[in-house]
C-alpha cells in the first residue's frame, strides 16, 4: 500500500510528496502540476490545475502495481467535492475506521465534510482508473455562480457528512473526455479548463437533484457491461459522424439487441440512436463552419449528411439561421 498525505490548498506539496513516494518527471506551473509516471510502480499521469473561484481539478490517468491511498485534507463546512470515474473503480471513506464507498465507472459522487477534516481516496492496483476530483472552496468562492447553490445543497443544515454516490451518467463522461483532452497551455488552458468544468459541475447538480427526487428517466434493465457498450458507441459516433451508422451494425459492434441499443442512448442521451448521430453531426458541422474553410456543401457529406437541403433545414432548427448565414455573421465577428 502506498501512501500519500496532501495538506489543504497546497498543491506542490501534494506533488513532491505524490513523487517522492511513485517517482515519475515533475511538472510545474504557476497554477498546474503534472506528474508522468512510467516505473515499476506505475504508469500515467496525475495531474491538476487551480481555477478561480476556489476551484481546484484533479485528474488520474494511471495503472498502479500497488494500492494507493491518498489522503486530502478539506476543510469543515466548506469544501464541495465532485468525483467522476471515467474508468475503472476508485474507493472513498471519510476516516480509516469508516465505511468504504464504492465508485464505479460512468458513476458520479459528490462529498462534503461536515464532521471529519480528511477525504481518502483509494486507487486499486492492476487495474486502469481514469478519474476526475473538481473540489469547490465555497468559503473562497463567495461572489461565484456556484457558492450559494452549493452551500444550500450540500452543507447548510447537515449535521453529519454528506455522501453522495449516483447512477450512471454519459453525459457527464462526454464532458471529462473533453477535459482531458485539452492540451494547450497557459492561460488558454486555464479558460478551456473553466469553461468545461463549469458545464460539468452543472450537469453533476442536475444529475443529483433529478436522483434525489426521484425524477430520472424510467428505471433501466441495462447491465453495467451494457452501459460500458454504450459508452464505447457513444465514443466511437463521436470520432466518426462521418460512417454510416445504421442501426444493425452498431448492434453488431457490441453485440447487443437493436431493443438493447435503443434503451441505452435514450437512458443516457435521452435521444434514439438516429437522434444522438444527428446531434453529433451538426455538432461537429458547426465546429467545421466555425473552424475551416471548407464550403458548406464539403461540409455536409464530410460530417455523414447526404442530403444539403435536409442538412440546412435540421441546422436552421438548431441554430436559428441558415448555415451559410451562420458562417457569415461568424466571420463578420471575427473580422
Amino acid at each position: 500500500m502506498i501512501t500519500i498525505e496532501s495538506k489543504v490548498n497546497d498543491l506542490y506539496s501534494f506533488f513532491d510528496t505524490l513523487q517522492s513516494k511513485v517517482g515519475g518527471t515533475l511538472e510545474k506551473g504557476t497554477t498546474e502540476c503534472q506528474l508522468k509516471i512510467k516505473n515499476s510502480l506505475a504508469n500515467g499521469s496525475i495531474r491538476s490545475i487551480i481555477l478561480e473561484d476556489g476551484i481546484t481539478v484533479l485528474e488520474f490517468d494511471i495503472i498502479v502495481n500497488e494500492n494507493i491511498e491518498i489522503t486530502i485534507d478539506a476543510l469543515l463546512a466548506a469544501h464541495v467535492n465532485f468525483m467522476y470515474c471515467s474508468k475503472g473503480k476508485i474507493s472513498h471513506n471519510f476516516d480509516k475506521t469508516g465505511t468504504t464507498n464504492s465508485i464505479d465507472a460512468f458513476q458520479t459522487s459528490i462529498v462534503a465534510n461536515i464532521k471529519s477534516d480528511q477525504n481518502i481516496i483509494q486507487i486499486e492496483k492492476d487495474v486502469e482508473t481514469v478519474a476526475t476530483l473538481i473540489s469547490v472552496n465555497t468559503q473562497i468562492s463567495q461572489n461565484s455562480q456556484w457558492s450559494s447553490s452549493l452551500k444550500e445543497a450540500f452543507i447548510a443544515d447537515k449535521t453529519d457528512d454528506y455522501l453522495y454516490i449516483g447512477s450512471y451518467n454519459l453525459k457527464i463522461a462526454e464532458s471529462i473526455k473533453q477535459l482531458q483532452s485539452i492540451h494547450q497551455e497557459g492561460l488558454v488552458r486555464e479558460l478551456l479548463t473553466k469553461g468545461i468544468v463549469n458545464v460539468i459541475l452543472a450537469l453533476e447538480i442536475d444529475h443529483h437533484n433529478k436522483d434525489i427526487k426521484n425524477l430520472e428517466m424510467e428505471p433501466t434493465s441495462l447491465t453495467k457491461m451494457e452501459i460500458n457498450s454504450i459508452a464505447t458507441l457513444t465514443e466511437y459516433i463521436n470520432e466518426f459522424p462521418d460512417l454510416d451508422h445504421k442501426v444493425e451494425n452498431l448492434s453488431d459492434r457490441v453485440g447487443l439487441s437493436a431493443a438493447k441499443l435503443q434503451e441505452g442512448f435514450k437512458f443516457q442521451h435521452g435521444l434514439t440512436v438516429c437522434e444522438y448521430i444527428r446531434s453529433v453531426r451538426l455538432t461537429k458541422s458547426e465546429d467545421l463552419i466555425v473552424n475551416t474553410d471548407l464550403n458548406i456543401s464539403e461540409i455536409v457529406y464530410s460530417v455523414g449528411f447526404t442530403s444539403r437541403s435536409y442538412f440546412s433545414k435540421i441546422f436552421k432548427e438548431r441554430y436559428d439561421c441558415t448555415p451559410s448565414d451562420y458562417k457569415k455573421n461568424k466571420l463578420a465577428v471575427s473580422a
